[in-house]
């Protein structure tokens, strides 16, 4: 979640450029440094607008074994000129930088809408929409080419005690197909790595819009590493990286915290 789990998610209560967060729990909302491309998600249903708009898909993420996967550092990754997935299925701790550019996004995938829902309740946790681009404020000149990539999540301790939260996700492509798009999405609480996901998007027709709900099964948790999880916000973090045929072509990061209310 960029999206817990984490879309990428590219999202800015603060941004100007970003319409107001929908929250159904009053301490759930987030906000984004550096500006916020942002998504929202309907955990039930596609949002049918433009005619490109394809059937959204569900995903259920698969947990990504780190068996048979080597050792890597965010250094070595750093100096490869292609990330693949086992490159960072091999990392040991969230990493510190962004391991791509914007520019390697030559697909022009592009975040729109994000919704996160309880799938025992299908209460939605909350929902942000990007605006139109002809709508959206700021100078470009001004322009940071990192906005959008970082999300902070802030949440009540009782998003801990989840079990399964359905994220959807609408984005758009440019002019080219995009035949493998997947993506790995690591947690970590300090140097503990809490779970890595594995969703695959499948093939995007080019110009198209598209809507997918990715299915987080989130693992039980000790008593003690939740209480150090609301104690500590943000020390709580996430990886995304997106890859398109096994290439590194976008990476986002996200924090948490879990004290809201208290």
């Amino acid at each position: 979640m960029s999206s817990l789990c984490g879309e990428a998610a590219l999202y800015d209560s603060q941004d100007p450029s970003c319409n107001s967060v929908k929250k159904s729990c009053s301490t759930n909302n987030i906000s984004s440094k550096g500006g916020g491309t942002t998504c929202s998600i309907d955990g039930s249903q596609s949002i049918q607008k433009p005619e490109s708009l394809t059937a959204m898909k569900v995903k259920t993420g698969c947990n990504s074994t780190d068996a048979g996967v080597l050792v890597t550092t965010e250094e070595q990754l750093l100096g490869n000129p292609i990330i693949t997935p086992e490159d960072v299925l091999g990392l040991q701790k969230i990493t510190e930088n962004y391991l791509c550019i914007p520019e390697e996004n030559i697909h022009n995938i592009d975040f729109t809408r994000f919704r996160i829902r309880d799938m025992e309740t299908g209460a939605i946790l909350f929902e942000i929409a990007k605006p139109p681009i002809n709508e959206r404020a700021g100078d470009k000149q001004d322009f940071d080419p990192n906005a959008g990539r970082f999300v902070r999540y802030q949440f009540t301790p009782a998003f801990l005690q989840l079990r399964r939260v359905g994220a959807t996700v609408e984005f758009v492509v440019g002019d080219l197909p995009i035949n493998n798009f997947r993506m790995i999405e690591r947690h970590f609480f300090r140097e503990q790595l809490l779970k890595s996901f594995d969703f695959q998007f499948g093939f995007c027709i080019p110009s198209s819009k598209n809507t997918c709900e990715h299915i987080y099964e989130f693992p039980p948790l000790s008593e003690d590493t939740m209480r150090d999880m609301i104690l500590y916000p943000y020390e709580t973090r996430s990886d995304s990286f997106y890859f398109v045929d096994n290439k590194l072509v976008m990476h986002n990061k996200a924090d948490y915290s879990y004290c809201g209310g208290v």
